[in-house]
């Protein structure tokens, strides 16, 4: 058999697919001195982080950048809400070396709040954000009011934006319950589960002070308490010791130092 020809076609497979990888590959631009200017001023988890983490932060940030689209819908996109939006995709995820959100392809920015039918006009506009699901599949809405809100000083335990891409993460494994089966060893399964209904049934009994609309499910319990725990970490590891230190196994950081 003469493999003289087969011999040919190996350097010409090999070209053909490092052009194909090559093109696959998005290009990731780095920060600029204005953009880390502008994440120290505004995002306090990236003002808190010591010189090495925040060059790993701002990795992270370029790397969301060039695998996901962030458009403005009635909005002029800003270099704020773009890194703030970023900033809020990061921040769940900084304790994993190599996570992507592989669920979502866009970030959509309306000006405020919108109803179910994703308008912003109108009565009836109480969403501030929200992850898409059916033909929204791979979408996100965050409204730039809440977006910005959430990075505010007044901002309190709440972090809209932080909601919405906590759900994201509670979605990878299939399911949007509560329980991030991606982010936790399965020996924390079950005491997770158990520590959910229990803080739920002390929010209705308006003995904590966990927002009250973590008891609309366990999705929301979780996105509820993430961003409680991103925001005010000291304050949660004080009043709700046991819940934090289980955030801290899901999200593999602790920001409470």
């Amino acid at each position: 058999m003469n493999s003289l020809p087969f011999a040919y076609l190996i350097p010409i497979f090999l070209i053909a697919l490092y052009f194909i990888l090559r093109k696959k590959k998005p290009v990731i631009e780095p920060l600029t001195e204005t953009d880390r200017q502008i994440l120290n001023d505004y995002v306090g988890y990236y003002h808190h982080l010591d010189s090495t983490d925040k060059l790993k932060f701002e990795q992270k940030v370029a790397e969301f950048f060039s695998a996901v689209k962030i458009e403005g819908v009635g909005v002029e996109m800003t270099t704020l809400d773009e890194l703030l939006i970023a900033s809020s995709a990061v921040i769940p995820i900084f304790g994993f070396s190599d996570w992507q959100y592989k669920n979502l392809t866009s970030v959509l920015l309306y000006p405020d709040t919108f109803d179910k039918d994703f308008q912003f006009e109108g009565a009836e506009r109480n969403i501030m954000g929200m992850v898409g699901s059916g033909y929204m599949n791979g979408q996100m809405i965050l409204s730039r009011s809440a977006l910005r809100h959430g990075f505010s000083k007044s901002a309190g335990k709440e972090n809209t934006a932080i909601h919405e891409f906590v759900h994201l993460l509670d979605k990878s494994d299939g399911a949007t319950d509560g329980v991030p089966e991606n982010l936790m060893s399965h020996e924390y399964t079950l005491p997770w589960i158990k520590m959910m209904h229990e803080e739920i049934k002390r929010i209705e009994n308006n003995k904590s002070d966990i927002n009250p609309y973590a008891i609309t499910n366990e999705a929301e319990f979780f996105a509820v308490v993430s961003e409680y725990f991103f925001e005010k970490p000291e304050l949660l590891k004080e009043k709700h010791p046991d819940l934090y230190q289980q955030l801290c196994h899901i999200f593999a950081q602790q920001p409470a130092g």
